[in-house]
């Protein structure tokens, strides 16, 4: 009970960006001024929290402002997507205060893989200069499906070598710290929620754009995982537009076949746009096609910006019949690949959300791009790791 209300207390003061008093504090959780009182304690003694100043506000006794002391605790994330590596160190405030990207990496063998973030990590340790006590740990966003109890990345569809690779536990033997993993759109989804600084909707669904496509749904301000902690896997959605057939599902209308690479190869070809395909292409070489259609499509290339409108609007299509499904009012796009194709696509994406969006007559549908960029996935993978350590759970009340 003791652990839940520290995590309590800690969380308020964190969502609270201007400061929070004691008084604030017990009239915000309902706890009592003693409990408050006994908890800040342990935090101003920890060094996880400061006084900040004092304030009056009408009669009596001046209050004591209570600020997090940010960069007493830190996490890392780490995003592993087809097309990009990406590390971040986060503060407690939510701060990115150091980050690491590497485009395109090699990533057939998964061990060397490994190796180079835990190589990557240690060179982030080294340069903010935080002892190892005060880092929360690393959590790592990866393509689903996953299975996190055992840490293991099972069978990416777009990452060749990567079926049941255990991801944990080399990079706890490496760093010695707490390590984490949890499917990117989860990861995403969490970053979203957990640095929200202003009230934002309760209810949404964020699309991950990054070399595949996923949804991180978020109902009640809680994270939806499913019963495997996969929840999201959107990518044998129809689509209603026939591509190619999908080894996978067997359907020649799916979003994943829809969005691939050999299929947009094949459309570029036909249009008369040359871009380098081959049935024994690695996840390297189609990051490197796709990066190439999108390099032509901001330099004005119309084939290209059209194949591009085409792939997201498809996107938009899936997203539209979850929106219904679940009857949600709002849709969060962010990722890598959405970073670099928003201003080509997102009137296209909108109009398709919109079409497909059947519950228009009762309420609208807003769709937004996510505050976090391109580092999403690693900013999510830093908060879930911090999330997982700091934030109450109802869980922690439970007997044993």
């Amino acid at each position: 009970m003791g652990d839940f209300n520290q995590a309590v207390i800690l969380e308020s003061i964190r969502r609270a960006p201007e400061g929070i008093s004691r008084v604030e504090l017990a009239s915000l959780t309902g706890l009592s001024p003693q409990t408050i009182s006994n908890v800040v304690r342990r935090l101003l003694d920890d060094g996880i929290v400061r006084e900040d100043r004092t304030v009056v506000s009408g009669p009596g006794k001046p209050r004591t402002v209570l600020e997090l002391e940010g960069n007493r605790l830190v996490s890392i994330g780490i995003h592993l997507d087809p097309s990009v590596l990406t590390f971040v160190v986060m503060n407690l405030r939510g701060d990115v205060i150091r980050e690491r990207r590497i485009d395109v990496p090699n990533l057939e063998v998964a061990s060397e893989t490994i190796e180079l973030m835990g190589n990557t990590v240690k060179e982030l340790i080294a340069e903010v200069r935080i002892p190892k006590k005060h880092i929360v740990g690393v959590g790592i966003a990866v393509p689903g499906p996953v299975n996190i109890e055992e840490g293991m990345i099972l069978n990416p569809p777009l990452l060749d070598g990567w079926a049941d690779v255990d991801i944990v536990a080399p990079l706890r033997k490496m760093l010695r710290l707490q390590v984490i993993v949890e499917k990117d759109t989860i990861a995403s989804a969490i970053g979203e929620l957990w640095q929200a600084k202003e009230e934002k909707s309760e209810d949404f669904i964020f699309v991950y754009c990054g070399h595949g496509f996923g949804a991180g749904i978020v109902l009640d301000s809680d994270v939806h995982r499913g019963s495997s902690n996969n929840a999201g896997e959107i990518g044998h959605y129809s689509t209603g537009k026939k591509s190619l057939l999908c080894e996978e599902c067997g359907a020649d209308d799916c979003l994943a076949a829809g969005t691939s690479y050999e299929f947009i190869a094949k459309q570029a070809k036909e249009r008369g746009l040359d871009l380098p395909y081959s049935d024994d292409m690695g996840p390297e070489q189609r990051s490197e096609g796709i990066n190439h259609l999108i390099s032509l499509g901001q330099e004005g290339n119309e084939i290209a910006a059209a194949l591009l409108q085409e792939s997201m609007s498809k996107v938009g299509e899936v997203a539209g019949q979850l929106a219904n499904s679940l009857d949600i009012g709002q849709i969060v796009f962010g990722g890598p690949q959405w970073e670099q194709v928003k201003e080509i696509c997102e009137e296209s994406i909108t109009a398709a959300i919109t079409r497909r969006f059947a519950l228009r007559t009762v309420h609208e549908i807003e769709t937004r791009t996510s505050e976090l960029g391109s580092q999403v996935g690693a900013i999510g993978g830093a908060c879930a790791v911090m999330d997982a350590s700091l934030s109450p759970k109802a869980t922690a009340l439970l007997l044993r």
